[in-house]
C-alpha cells in the first residue's frame, strides 16, 4: 500500500466511504482536458441527505497542469456529521464566472470507533434492535391506539412491525454482503464454479 498522505499517491476519483477525522484526499485527472486548471477551478458541493444545513465544500487545487487535487484535514472532516451524503461537482469558467455541474454522485460518513460513546451500528441494525426490543415487551392484549387529553397515540400492530423487522434485516444483509465484496471476501451470493 502507497503512503496515502502523499499528494503523488492520492487516490485517483472520490471515496465512497470516509471516516470522520480522517484525512481525506484524491484527484481528478480526467477534467483536465476539457476544463484546464489554469482557466477553470472545481469544486465539490456535497449535501447530507434529508436537506438542512449541513452541507461540505470542497475546493480543488492544481499543484500542476495534470490533475486537480482535492485534501480535507482531519481537524475539517472531524466537523462532519454522520450520514448519507450526495455531492456534486461544480466547474467554473475563470474568466466568465460561468459554473456548470459536470458530475454527481454519493459518499456515505461513518463514525470513528475511536471516538468515546460512538455507537458503529448502522440504522439498519439499530432499527432491527429497537423493534425486536418492542416485540418482546408487547402484551397479547396491547391496545393498539388511546387518547388522552385531546391528543391521541397509535401503535403498530405486531405485524407491521414484524414486516418492517423484516425489511430492515434484508437491509442489514445487504449491507454485510457489500462489505464483504469490498474486502474481497466471499458472501452468500458468491458463486463457485470449477471448469
Amino acid at each position: 500500500m502507497a503512503n496515502l498522505f502523499d499528494a503523488d499517491n492520492a487516490p485517483e476519483g472520490e471515496p465512497t466511504e470516509i471516516v470522520i477525522g480522517d484525512f481525506i484526499q484524491f484527484k481528478r485527472s480526467d477534467l483536465v482536458t476539457d476544463y484546464p486548471n489554469s482557466t477553470h477551478t472545481a469544486e465539490y458541493v456535497a449535501r447530507i441527505t434529508g436537506g438542512g444545513a449541513t452541507e461540505i465544500k470542497l475546493a480543488g487545487t492544481a499543484p500542476d497542469a495534470t490533475k486537480y487535487l482535492f485534501t480535507v484535514s482531519s481537524v475539517d472532516s472531524a466537523d462532519f456529521v454522520a450520514g448519507y451524503y450526495h455531492w456534486q461537482l461544480e466547474i467554473t469558467e475563470t474568466a466568465s464566472g460561468n459554473r456548470i455541474v459536470v458530475d454527481r454522485g454519493e459518499f456515505t460518513a461513518v463514525v470513528d470507533l475511536d471516538e468515546n460513546n460512538v455507537d458503529p451500528r448502522t440504522h439498519a441494525e439499530i432499527m432491527i434492535d429497537k423493534i425486536e426490543a418492542v416485540l418482546q415487551n408487547r402484551a397479547d392484549g396491547d391496545l393498539s391506539s388511546y387518547s388522552i387529553a385531546g391528543r391521541s397515540l397509535t401503535k403498530m400492530a405486531p405485524d407491521e412491525l414484524l414486516s418492517w423487522r423484516d425489511y430492515y434485516r434484508r437491509e442489514f444483509a445487504a449491507e454485510k454482503r457489500k462489505a464483504k465484496i469490498k474486502r474481497g471476501k466471499r458472501n452468500g451470493s458468491t458463486v463457485l464454479m470449477r471448469f
